[in-house]
This record gives structure tokens, C-alpha cells and sequence, in this order.
């Protein structure tokens, strides 16, 4: 037996300001996961002699 659970309706401000809480949270997160200059800091440089590169396991 399914229980109803009560309908709870918000406006549509606040589902606007709902909206923009998790678009500005996403942003924040896609950030900080693919912030360029880190990126660029782990990446090998071309010349260098110890990591020739295409290893299997790198």
C-alpha cells in the first residue's frame, strides 16, 4: 500500500533561486576539477629526458 506523501508546491521564484544554487554549486565543482593551470602543472613537459611517454601504466 502506497503511502501519498503531501504536495509540497513552491514558487517559481524559489525554484529560480533553487536552480541557481545548483548552477553556481556545478560550476564551482567543474572548478576545481578542471582547473587549467593545475592541469597544465601535472602534464610532462615535451623535452623530458626521464618520461618518454606511452607507457601502459602512466
Amino acid at each position: 500500500m502506497k503511502k501519498n506523501k503531501p504536495k509540497v508546491e513552491i514558487t517559481r521564484k524559489e525554484a529560480l533561486q533553487r536552480m541557481g544554487k545548483y548552477a553556481a554549486l556545478t560550476a564551482v565543482g567543474t572548478f576545481l576539477i578542471l582547473n587549467p593551470k593545475k592541469a597544465q602543472a601535472q602534464s610532462p613537459t615535451p623535452d623530458d629526458p626521464l618520461d618518454p611517454g606511452g607507457g601502459m601504466f602512466d
